[in-house]
C-alpha cells in the first residue's frame, strides 16, 4: 500500500512538472510537439503493460543470483547501501553503454531516443519488453557480490527515477555539481544526434564513471544541440516508435546471404548510422 501511494505521488509530481515545462517553454516560444508527446504517452502504456512480467523475471533471476553467491552484505548496515549505490552506478554505467554499443540491446533502447525533442515526457519513451531481449543482465551483477536484491532494485528505481529530471532544456548548468551529478546538461548532449555526441555521457545519478572511463561530452551552452536518430524519426504512431529498430534489423536479416552475416548485423556497433546520415534541417535553440 505504501508504495503504491508513493509511486502515485511520484506520478503527481511527474504531471505537475510536465506541465509547469509546458507553460515554460511556452512562454519562451520554444514550442512544444503535441504529436510527440501523444507517441511517448502511447509507448509508455505499451512499455507499462509489457513490462509487468518482466518484473516477475528480473526478480526471480535476481533471487536465484543471491542463492548462489557466498557474499552477503547487510541490507539494515548503511554501508551496504553506500557502497550498494556505488556497485549499481558501475553497473548501470555498462549496461548503458551496452545499449548503444550493441545492436541487440540498441534496438529496444532506440525507442528512448526516437525523440527529437528533449522534454520530460520523452524520459517516458522506453522500449517494450527489453527484460525479455537481456538488457537487464549486468544489474545481476552487483547481486552476485553480494547485495541483497531489495537494496539493488530499490537503488535502481531511484535511479531511474532521478534520470526522469534529467530530460528538459530548461535547466542550465548547475556549477560544481557538473564535476559529480549526471546533469540536464551532460543528459542533453547524451540525447543530441550530433556526430560527435555518439556513445558518451552514460552515468545515471552520477557522472564520475564516464569521466573514469573516457566517456564524458560537453557542448557550449551557446551552441544548439538537435536531439533523436541521426536519421529522424518522424512518426508519432507509437507502434512505429516501439518496433522501428527491429524492423529495420529484420530487414537486413532477410538480405543476409550467410548465418555469419546474420550474428554480425545483431551484435555489430548501433551507431553506424550516424556516419552517413543526411543533414537534419536547422535545429531549435537550445535554452540555457
Amino acid at each position: 500500500m505504501t508504495q503504491s501511494l508513493e509511486s502515485l505521488h511520484f506520478a503527481a509530481a511527474v504531471l505537475a512538472l510536465a506541465l509547469l515545462e509546458f507553460y515554460v517553454r511556452s512562454c519562451r516560444r520554444l514550442g512544444y510537439d503535441a504529436r510527440a508527446l501523444g507517441g511517448s504517452i502511447g509507448v509508455y502504456v505499451g512499455q507499462v503493460l509489457l513490462n509487468l512480467p518482466g518484473f516477475l523475471v528480473i526478480g526471480a533471476i535476481f533471487v536465484a543470483a543471491a542463492n548462489l553467491t557466498p557474499l552477503h552484505w547487510p541490507a539494515d548496515d548503511w554501508r551496504t547501501w553506500a557502497c550498494g549505490f556505488l556497485a549499481v552506478e558501475l553497473a548501470y554505467y555498462w549496461q548503458h553503454r551496452m545499449l548503444h554499443q550493441i545492436r541487440w540491446f540498441w534496438a529496444t533502447h532506440a525507442v528512448h531516443h526516437s525523440t527529437n525533442e528533449l522534454t520530460l515526457p520523452a524520459a517516458t519513451r522506453l522500449g517494450w519488453a527489453g527484460w525479455a531481449t537481456g538488457t537487464f543482465l549486468p544489474m545481476v551483477v552487483p547481486v552476485l557480490l553480494g547485495f541483497p536484491p531489495l537494496v539493488v532494485g530499490t537503488l535502481l528505481v531511484l535511479n531511474l527515477r532521478y534520470q526522469f529530471f534529467l530530460h528538459t532544456e530548461l535547466v542550465g548548468r548547475l556549477g560544481v555539481l557538473e564535476w559529480v551529478l549526471n546533469t540536464p546538461a551532460h543528459h542533453r548532449v547524451h540525447h543530441s544526434a550530433l556526430p560527435e555526441h555518439r556513445n558518451c555521457n552514460f552515468g545515471g545519478v552520477l557522472i564520475i564513471f564516464d569521466r573514469l572511463f573516457g566517456t564524458l561530452r560537453t557542448h557550449p551552452d551557446d551552441a544548439p544541440l538537435r536531439y533523436g536518430r541521426a536519421t529522424p524519426l518522424e512518426s508519432s504512431n507509437p507502434l512505429v516508435i516501439a518496433t522501428h529498430e527491429w524492423r529495420a534489423i529484420l530487414r537486413e536479416l532477410r538480405a543476409a546471404p550467410d548465418p555469419g552475416t546474420r550474428l554480425a548485423i545483431l551484435f555489430r556497433p548501433s551507431t553506424l548510422e550516424a556516419e552517413t546520415a543526411p543533414a537534419r534541417p536547422a535545429p531549435m535553440q537550445q535554452s540555457a
